[in-house]
């Protein structure tokens, strides 16, 4: 399936929301998941925990506390590769240390040394530190991506059984020059190579910007968008700095499966939070074959529209057009079709409330007219947890305290209030098309998680996602 609806729905969402807890991190690891809980690692040794992605705590360090750190889970083995100087740059070398878990309190938390996998004599034209590992979904072969500004981006293969150098004695590949902090990842028969440009380690002076080339071997060459090789110096935005954000760099894959993709990254300056070096998610989508930073919900008052259907969510109660009856004209005034000749104001739920059913109400879709009850708040909650880069939110009809939750036999109801109870807790993820993808927090007895999904023109429920699909497919637009 391919939609015209990226750039329309960037526009109506925009991040706001920073990750709660403790976020301060430098050159962050991608994020892997141990146990139900995700982890990452930074320069330093320093590590973040989160049991849900969206609440995170400081971890215990690791044994080794070099540069920029990756990890990567392979069989029963979590694989860490770090960097440090030796002496002054660009005299470096990337050591591997695993363990077969990342939780301190498991009986299995013992870091082995692996051995130095990649090195720079500090005089060949490239400098062994940001490692980055890859692990080929197609065969299987894993991979190494080093180096900074120092000289070139080389790609190196390690035996993903051992996590060590495959063949030592075989030449690095040059892959890119003028950036750092370099990763890998693999989309529908494309090599994606993502690294960070500009300046770094400056606070809210630093210009960090992703950018990326693709190439159909993992060797490359990895071409922009432009065709111009990263060897050149080529390479396609990413994301760069954006409103009170300065600095994004780091770039790591969060696959979540049933086509709802992340990506970690950090700022290196949170002008909201001091300046300091924080760790974020976003969603990740994809457009032409490139990805596309993504953006997370953030709250406002929405019409919440059916890409299937065209058609919007509603509380199913009788409408009141807005403004009122079209006025009747005399010929030669305009006619029924000439309007009052000034601007309508807003229809609010407190001017056609009164007539409103209390108690419970179900919601149906309709044509979209602008009318109170199509009007839906959405607002994150506070303390009630969240979901990789975002936490839940509530959904009520704007102006009212009219509540949508998941009933016990997975149907929809709106409750005449808000009670924080986890049916009422809704999750939104950006799909890689840019629409969204709508889900309670529980639902009974479902064998997977639930999505909101229209039926036809004028039905809602709850149904297992299928990502191929336009049903789950949600649009969220400004009144």
């Amino acid at each position: 399936m391919k939609y015209a609806l990226l750039a329309a729905v960037l526009i109506f969402a925009t991040i706001a929301l920073a990750l709660d807890g403790k976020i301060g991190i430098h050159d962050p690891s991608t994020i892997v998941m141990c146990d139900g809980k995700l982890y990452t690692y930074g320069t330093g040794g320093t590590s973040l925990v989160s049991d849900d992605g969206w609440t995170w705590r400081a971890g215990t360090n690791l044994p080794r506390r070099g540069l920029a750190p990756d990890v990567i889970h392979v069989g029963d083995r979590y694989y860490v590769y770090v960097a440090a100087n030796i002496g002054a740059q660009p005299k470096a070398a990337v050591n591997m240390i695993w363990s077969k878990t990342l939780d301190p309190a498991s009986a299995d938390y013992k870091w082995e040394e692996g051995g130095v996998v990649a090195s720079s004599d500090g005089t060949e034209e490239s400098n062994a530190i940001d490692p980055g590992v890859f692990l080929d979904p197609t065969d299987g072969r894993m991979w190494l991506t080093y180096g900074s500004y120092f000289g070139y981006i080389r790609l190196v293969e390690l035996n993903p059984k051992t996590g060590k150098r495959l063949n030592p004695n075989d030449k690095p590949r040059d892959l890119a020059i003028n950036c750092e902090a370099s990763d890998m990842m693999y989309h529908n028969g494309w090599y994606y190579l993502l690294a960070t440009h500009g300046s770094c380690c400056r606070g809210a002076d630093s210009g960090y910007n992703i950018r990326m080339g693709r190439a159909r071997k993992v060797t490359g060459p990895f071409l922009d968008a432009q065709g111009m090789d990263m060897i050149q110096g080529g390479g396609k935005l990413l994301i760069g700095s954006g409103g009170r954000l300065i600095g994004p760099g780091h770039f790591g894959l969060l696959d979540l499966g049933e086509g709802v993709q992340k990506f970690s990254l950090h700022w290196e300056a949170d002008l909201d939070r001091g300046g300091a070096s924080v760790l974020d998610i976003r969603p990740l989508l994809w457009q032409d074959g490139w990805p596309v930073a993504g953006e997370n919900l953030k709250a406002g008052t929405y019409e919440i529209e059916s890409v299937r259907t065209g058609t919007a969510l509603e509380l199913a109660v009788q409408g009141a057009p807005v403004g009122g009856p079209p006025p009747r004209r005399r010929p030669g005034a305009g006619g029924m079709f000439a309007g009052t000749g000034s601007v309508i104001p807003a229809q609010e739920a407190n001017q056609v409330s009164a007539n409103w059913p209390s108690g419970n109400v179900e919601p149906r879709m309709a044509n979209y007219l602008c009318q109170a009850q199509q009007k839906w708040s959405v607002t994150p909650v506070s303390d009630a947890g969240g979901y990789p880069g975002s936490p839940y939110f509530r959904i009520a009809v704007a102006g009212t305290e009219r509540t949508l939750a998941a009933t016990a036999d997975n149907e929809l109801l709106v409750l005449p209030a808000f009670t924080g109870a986890a049916e009422q807790l809704w999750r939104m993820d950006q799909l890689a098309d840019g629409t969204w993808r709508i889900t309670p927090k529980t639902t009974a007895g479902a064998g997977k998680p639930m999505a909101l999904s229209a039926v036809g023109s004028s039905f809602a429920t709850l149904a297992e996602f299928d990502p191929k699909s336009d049903k789950q497919r949600w649009l969220f637009k400004t009144p």
